[in-house]
């Protein structure tokens, strides 16, 4: 590994850090967000959608719009 590889592997921690991880502090919202997202009344006739983030490290997931 080098710097270049540092760099990069920082930059997506980062954005997962900042755009998408609930935070305590705020509510479990991420610090992007203003509001809790909608809830979903019936689950089971949406599909899971999961975000790989540093090859598996970071795993998101999301309900398919």
């Amino acid at each position: 590994m080098n710097e270049a590889h540092a760099r990069h592997v920082l930059a997506a921690y980062e954005r997962h850090y900042n755009e998408h991880r609930p935070h305590q502090a705020r509510n479990q919202l991420p610090p992007g967000a203003d509001q809790q997202p909608t809830t979903v009344h019936r689950p089971e006739n949406r599909r899971l959608l999961h975000t790989r983030i540093l090859g598996d490290v970071i795993n998101e997931c999301r309900y398919a719009a």
